[in-house]
């Protein structure tokens, strides 16, 4: 299960703000109760059998309210006992390198031998980098300097870089990590344009998928993926899937609620990425996005829809059933299921989370793994 936290509601506030500095100013209390639920939900999942908690990092609009993943998952660390956590993923651009390996050195002694699955990525909004002060441009060179120096000062006790971004002489760490290899072992990595995919493979880094586009534009970026991991020197793997859930007893119920909340889903990723802005154009690095901002401004409509398509809805047979299929097309490792995001009230996420994890994870966990990608 995912935690995004999202403030949907207040987009048109927030745009208004943003647009032209008159609005109403931020509700600190709805923010406070959608917290407390969606941290009260997430509590129960051991319970209900879940086998990990993932969550994101956004910054600045109400697409997430999650400014630091591992920070999160570090308290869900000391209030769960079973379950594995994963960040999807932290932006290492917006960090110093050093003090990301720092903090996911001391999550990973916090969990006492469970597993810390860091997913990395490099950052696509706009207004995050620009009010966070790095710039975009830079993304792609200081996300290569940032994993070198994680994975050094995890697997070295005193170490030296030079690079264009970061410079540092006799740097150590403390506490050291539990288990280096096991922790680099599980480092992930999202892309969102195909050209990015092999950033992150170069570095040993597995695949993450946050689908964007039809499922069948993936399966040439994951042999894009396998094959500059395997000219890195890196052995074959599988990914893990990133997959909004929603699960009702009848298929129309199921088909309601998923109209509704995963076009509002997709509608709040529109809005934060900027998607049908041309200000890509002027960003080195983010080309694949140039050249989707004008065909976005013309297919809003067809966002949505895809977003639908992709996506996990249905009765728990129906439901169980996508799963099978996705797993029979990509072999993954684990789904990561957001589970209340757009406007959805607590008791309808619940009653979703609840159903599925009765009907449906069993049968999920069922699913044997595929052989791996590039294997």
């Amino acid at each position: 299960m995912t935690l995004y936290i999202q403030r949907y509601q207040d987009w048109e506030r927030y745009n208004a703000a943003e647009d032209t500095g008159k609005a109403a100013p931020i509700d600190p209390d709805a923010d406070a109760k959608r917290y407390r639920e969606e941290i009260d939900t997430a509590l129960k999942l051991e319970d209900w059998g879940f086998d990990s908690l993932w969550t994101v990092e956004h910054h600045i609009s109400p697409y997430t309210m999650i400014p630091n993943p591992v920070q999160l998952l570090t308290y869900f660390a000391g209030a769960t006992r079973k379950i594995d956590v994963g960040t999807m993923v932290v932006v290492l651009p917006w960090h110093h390198p050093l003090r990301v390996a720092e903090d996911i050195t001391m999550l990973q002694n916090l969990l006492n031998g469970r597993h810390a699955y860091i997913g990395f990525g490099r950052g696509a909004a706009r207004r995050e980098f620009r009010q966070l002060g790095f710039d975009m441009n830079e993304s792609k060179e200081r996300f290569g300097e940032a994993i070198q120096i994680v994975k050094a000062a995890l697997t070295q006790e005193k170490f030296s870089f030079e690079g264009q971004h970061y410079k540092m002489h006799d740097v150590t760490m403390r506490p050291r990590p539990r288990d280096p290899q096991t922790l680099m072992d599980d480092f992930h990595f999202s892309w969102g344009s195909p050209s990015s995919a092999p950033v992150g493979a170069a570095h040993g880094l597995r695949p993450m998928i946050i689908p964007q586009r039809a499922w069948d534009d993936y399966h040439a970026e994951l042999a894009t993926y396998a094959a500059a991991r395997k000219a890195a020197g890196y052995g074959p793997t599988r990914p893990r899937i990133h997959l909004n859930m929603y699960c009702a007893e009848t298929h129309e119920k199921a088909e309601e609620g998923a109209q509704r909340y995963i076009r509002e889903y997709a509608d709040s990723a529109r809005r934060n990425y900027e998607l049908d802005s041309d200000h890509f154009k002027n960003i080195r690095g983010y080309e694949h996005y140039a050249m989707r901002s004008q065909e976005m401004q013309q297919m809003r409509e067809a966002m949505g829809d895809l977003y639908v398509a992709n996506h996990v809805w249905g009765t728990p047979d129906e439901c169980l059933e996508k799963l099978r299929k996705l797993s029979d097309a990509f072999h993954p490792e684990e789904y990561m299921l957001v589970c209340r995001y757009g406007s959805m009230p607590a008791d309808i996420a619940e009653k979703s989370i609840s159903l599925f994890a009765r009907e449906v994870l069993p049968g999920a966990h069922e699913i044997p793994l595929g052989e791996t990608i590039g294997g």
